[in-house]
């Protein structure tokens, strides 16, 4: 169960980094170019510093949940019960044939 809610939140932060990328301009405008080019005015210093800071912090949030969802998934189930009625022991074994020498035809 803990899997899934690894799933989940590493799904939903991979959706928010691909939004966060997508609304930045790759030249390095983002949105300030559709604010007037390169002036700043106002807060969209402060937004491009968001859009910056948001994608390095779902970054490395997303490495995080990576690194966590390993655990919880090595970890092993206390619920899970294993059937050993199928598993031969020692003396149900049957030993291993071994090979019949063939002789070879006189010419």
């Amino acid at each position: 169960m803990g899997f899934s809610v690894f799933l989940i939140l590493i799904t939903v932060v991979c959706f928010l980094l691909i939004v966060v990328i997508m609304v930045q301009n790759p030249k390095g405008g983002g949105l300030s170019s559709s604010f007037g080019g390169t002036q700043q005015i106002g807060g969209v210093q402060k937004t491009t510093d968001f859009l910056d800071k948001s994608t390095w912090t779902l970054g490395i949030v997303l490495i995080g949940l990576i690194l966590l969802s390993s655990l919880a998934f090595n970890k092993p189930d206390n619920n899970v019960s294993i059937d050993k009625s199928n598993v031969p022991t020692e003396q149900t074994k049957t030993p291993a044939a071994t090979p019949i020498p063939v002789a070879e035809d006189p010419k």
